[in-house]
This record gives C-alpha cells, structure tokens and sequence, in this order.
C-alpha cells in the first residue's frame, strides 16, 4: 500500500512496489481514458526551484490527465523563496491548498526535508547531484517495456557519471534485478563517485567495469544510457568546456552496437546524440520521454489511494 507515502530516493519502494507502479502504468498506457478522471478535485503542487521541461511537464500532463488541477512556482525569484522562506515552511503552506507535492531543489536532501514536514505525499523532482526517483522509474519502465525484462542486462552508461544523479539512482535501482552487469563509461575527471561503487556496486557485488572509450565496449551493450555533461554542476567553466564533447553517439559509432540495443538518455541533450541518431530505430529517448508521464501517472495514483478500485 502506497498511498500517503513520500518518494523521495529511489530505494523507498520495494521492487514488489514498484512492480505494482509499473502494473498500473501499463494500464494506463492500454487504456489512458479509464483513468481520465480518478483525481477529479485533486491538486499537484509543483514546487520547482530550478528550471525543468520535461521533468515538470510530465507530472503537469500527468496530472491533468487524470481529471486533476496543477499550482505551483517554476521560478523560485517569484515565490515566497526569494523572501528567505525555508522549505520547511513552504510545504507546511503549500500542504494547506494541495493534496500531493512534487519538488525539484539544487540542495541535496532538499525534498527529505520537505517530506519530514509535510502533511501531503512529497516525490523527490531531483535533488542537486543527489537523486531523481522518478527519472529512474521513466527509465525502469522503458527498459521493462522495450526489452521485455529488468534483469540479465549488460547496461552501459556514458557521460556524467560523476554528477549525473540520473546515473547514480539508475545504478542503485538496477543493482536490485538479478545478474546485470555495468559498463561506466566516462573520463578520468567524471567518473562514478566513490562511494556508489562502495555502497552499492562492490556491497551487493554487482559486476562492472570502467572504461573511457565508447566505442571499445558498445558491441556488448544491451542498453546504452546516454548522459549529457551538466554545465550547473561545475564550479570552473574551462573543465566544462574541456570536458562537454567528451563523447559523442553518432551513426558511425551506431554500426558498431547490436541490432537490438536501445538508446536511452535523460534529456535534455546539448550535442552528446547526434541528430542523426534520432532515425535509428534503436534510439529510444522520445519514447522514454512519453512513459514518464504515463509512470508519474501511475505514481500519482497510488500515492493519492484513488487506483485501488481499478482491476488487474
């Protein structure tokens, strides 16, 4: 039972519980007009203190459709923020007028603040480099979908690895399926923290390799995750600049990946997936883009409790 919970990282659900998440999104996605009203007099408060397209998009569409109403700030300057309100105090305000509260924050633990305060379910939008539970559902849901499983995988992640919490909540939700393997791809200065290959890669024994070469490894992928190299993370703009172009999909590194590995990518992009990649029928990321809002509609429903008249 979800209902009235928070998620804030994505270990807060059991893989029993995100399998029910995932159950009822395919639902959706088979028959989107059956739940076209189920939030009928709900609110989703959007609480986005850094700039976001399709992360909030998503849970605005999501929303709205199923039947309910979306309030909230996309720019912080023009909120009570800009005041000097804490975050604490704005979801003990925003708890008053919305029945579930999404929040993206630059400062990590952020939302876990928010939750420890609020009187209505709070989802983690992304927290600083830390976390973002709800990208990592997108992406558990597209691969489910596209290949047919969530374990025996060999998932190669390519960019930011260091920064990149997209990578850092992938890496812990994946690690839970049984015999996946990971190919972390990045250069010297990117590379996946320490401390997620001590606490989750070398704890559960997770097998993976470094590399920093794309190409050397793409011929044994079964998905490519594809991150772009995030200029707000960086405190010195010529590491940015020396390291943005670090490694670049295009059609000739294609030729080399099996027929049957899919393209997966966050987004935004900047230049890391060429255009010319969008016409491969392996490149995924639009299709991943569309399954967030059907899984954030799922996930909308089971914290609210209004699924549990639907039928499996």
């Amino acid at each position: 039972m979800l209902k009235g919970r928070h998620l804030i990282d994505p270990m807060d659900f059991s893989v029993q519980e995100l399998e029910e998440i995932f159950k009822l999104a395919e639902q959706i996605i088979s028959n989107p007009k059956d739940f076209s009203h189920l939030c009928d007099g709900k609110i989703l408060a959007t609480l986005f203190y850094e700039p976001s397209t399709r992360t909030r998009l998503s849970f605005e569409s999501a929303m709205l459709k199923l039947g309910g109403k979306v309030l909230g700030f996309y720019e912080p300057n023009s909120s009570s923020v800009a005041k000097g309100e804490s975050v604490a105090d704005t979801i003990r305000t925003i708890s008053c007028y919305a029945d579930i509260a999404v929040i993206r924050h630059p400062k990590e633990g952020a939302p876990k603040v928010a939750s420890m305060y609020s009187d209505i379910p709070v989802i983690n939008a992304g927290d600083g480099g830390h976390q973002h539970p709800t990208q990592t559902l997108t992406d558990l849901l597209t691969i489910r979908i596209l290949k047919g499983r969530l374990f025996n995988l060999t998932i190669g992640i390519c960019g930011d690895l260091k920064f990149g919490r997209t990578v850092h909540s992938l890496l812990k939700a994946m690690s839970r399926y049984e015999n996946n393997k990971f190919i972390l791809i990045s250069p010297e200065e990117l590379k996946i923290p320490d401390y997620i290959k001590k606490e989750v890669l070398r704890k559960g024994n997770i097998d993976f390799i470094e590399n920093e070469k794309l190409e050397e490894v793409i011929d044994s992928l079964d998905i490519l995750y594809m991150t772009r190299v995030q200029r707000e993370r960086f405190f010195n703009e010529e590491d940015y600049i020396r390291l943005k172009d670090s490694y670049i999909l295009d059609a000739e590194k294609m030729k080399k990946a099996p027929k049957d590995m899919i393209v997966l990518h966050p987004l935004p992009r900047v230049n890391e997936i060429a255009y010319e990649v969008d016409s491969d029928p392996r490149a995924c990321y639009f299709k991943q883009a569309k399954y967030g809002m059907f899984v954030r509609m799922a996930l909308i429903l089971k914290l609210l409790g209004v699924d549990e008249h639907v039928n499996d």
